[in-house]
């Protein structure tokens, strides 16, 4: 793993694990959908707000290790106020860059921080948590 790539996990983990984006509960949102994997015990709520194919409102609440509730944060602030194949396509990428090099293909910094997780492939869940529940909400 490159210096840059550590900085930039180091960044954007610490930063959002310590200061997540829009971290409360939103009992009245149009969806909730549940993150948890029982290997760990990482679990979240997101409540989402859709209207006119479109994520409103997103929020999250939860416990988790620090990648995942960072990740989570990430996944929050990037696609609200997004249409719905917007946010598939956001989706879609962040996976991506989780997944595979990047080289050529365009990604968010964000999102290519948590590249560093494939150093080590127990934590890949923990980063793809949300995102792939996120995914399934939207594909169905």
């Amino acid at each position: 793993m490159n210096d840059k790539l550590k900085q930039l996990y180091k960044d954007v983990i610490l930063k959002h694990n310590n200061d997540p984006f829009h971290y409360d509960k939103k009992e009245n949102a149009t969806h909730v959908l549940e993150a948890y994997n029982p290997l760990c015990g990482d679990k979240f709520k997101v409540f989402i707000e859709v209207e006119n194919d479109a994520i409103q409102s997103i929020h999250f609440h939860g416990y988790g290790c620090a990648i995942s509730k960072a990740s989570t944060s990430v996944m929050v602030q990037a696609l609200e106020n997004q249409s719905i194949e917007d946010a598939k396509e956001l989706c879609k990428n962040f996976l991506f860059a989780l997944h595979h090099e990047s080289e050529g293909h365009p990604s968010r910094e964000d999102f290519e921080a948590f590249a560093a997780a494939r150093e080590f492939p127990g934590r890949l869940k923990c980063a793809s948590l949300s995102w792939d529940e996120m995914s399934r909400f939207l594909e169905g």
